[in-house]
């Protein structure tokens, strides 16, 4: 149950890109023991990977983007989430585009075709990396705090004046399925003035009400409503998933945030690998050591997910 796992064979979609509205094409592949999740730009002359790694991310605005060898991919987050959520630690991300395909908004159609293909178990261990001492990052009125724990949870709290949203909180003991249950299928969401400005502005020129919760001054305009009362807050739980995964293994501790994003989640990685007293990787293969260690802790497991039979 604490082994490394991949996919057992190729996924393969399509759905247009947030900013471009452009048609993208994605492959995801499985790949070895100790790969990471990797994304390849197939548009470009040479397919240089982009290792999901907290290091690389070169832009957090409206969504978090990663950079390597000169070459960029956007809009990471939902599907990096459904990985962490299911428990994959390998994979290859293919895409003929700058961004990964916005889908329903929300990581669901990702954990979808997951589940289709099934996940293969692979023969090294995870690996954990445990907090031990509180670390903090603080900008504006937002905060975002990592502590120690015997199991990963998640805090959050958001606070918005629109009366559609206000202020929301929701707290959980990580595990897959309660991912899936309760947090993949969150939706994300804007304002319908600044979805205007902008899409003037050249950029969400995909965003619709067919992958986005969208508000008016008053109101949700989405005629089907919302998937959950609390889908706000849950979104950006959905977010902070994808974006804590970019440490490269799972994370035993409790996640701490008020009004957090992508750019203070990524400052809060930043600032835990400078402080190299507060965190210890561990491995999962020697469970002595780490009980010894960590006596109370709770190492999270992972159900093999079997391919879907038609």
């Amino acid at each position: 149950m604490h082994l490394q796992r991949t996919l057992k064979k190729e996924i393969a979609c399509a759905s247009i890109g947030l900013h471009s509205g452009r048609k993208v094409n994605m492959l995801i592949k499985p790949a070895p023991v100790d790969n990471g999740i990797v994304f390849v730009r197939t548009d470009l002359p040479e397919y240089l990977p982009i290792p999901a790694r907290y290091d690389n991310v070169s832009g957090t605005t409206l969504a978090t983007s990663l950079s390597s060898n000169g070459t960029t991919v956007a809009t990471v987050e939902h599907i990096l989430s459904a990985f962490c959520g299911m428990g994959v630690d390998n994979a290859v991300v293919e895409l003929d585009s700058f961004e990964v395909p916005i889908m329903d908004g929300s990581a669901l159609p990702f954990v979808n075709m997951l589940k289709e293909i099934g996940t293969h178990v692979q023969g090294n261990t995870k690996k954990l990396l445990v907090i031990k001492k509180p670390v903090s990052v603080k900008e504006g009125d937002g905060n975002a705090v990592l502590l120690p724990a015997d199991e990963f949870k998640i805090t959050y709290e958001i606070d918005f004046k629109h009366v559609a949203i206000g202020r929301q909180s929701y707290s959980m003991t990580f595990s897959d399925e309660k991912y899936e249950e309760k947090i993949c299928a969150a939706r994300t969401f804007g304002f319908l003035s600044e979805v205007e400005y902008m899409q003037a502005k050249g950029l969400a020129l995909g965003g619709s009400l067919k992958n986005a919760i969208v508000l008016d001054d008053q109101r949700i305009i989405n005629k089907e409503g919302l998937r959950f009362p609390d889908e706000f807050v849950k979104h950006k739980i959905l977010d902070a998933i994808g974006d804590l995964f970019l440490l490269g293994m799972p994370i035993i501790g409790h996640f701490v945030a008020y009004k957090s994003g992508h750019r203070l989640n990524n400052l809060l990685l930043k600032e835990l690998m400078r402080q190299e007293d507060s965190w210890e990787i561990v491995n999962c293969y020697n469970k002595e050591e780490i009980f010894h260690k960590f006596n109370s802790l709770k190492i999270p497991s992972f159900r093999i997910l079997d391919a879907i039979r038609f």
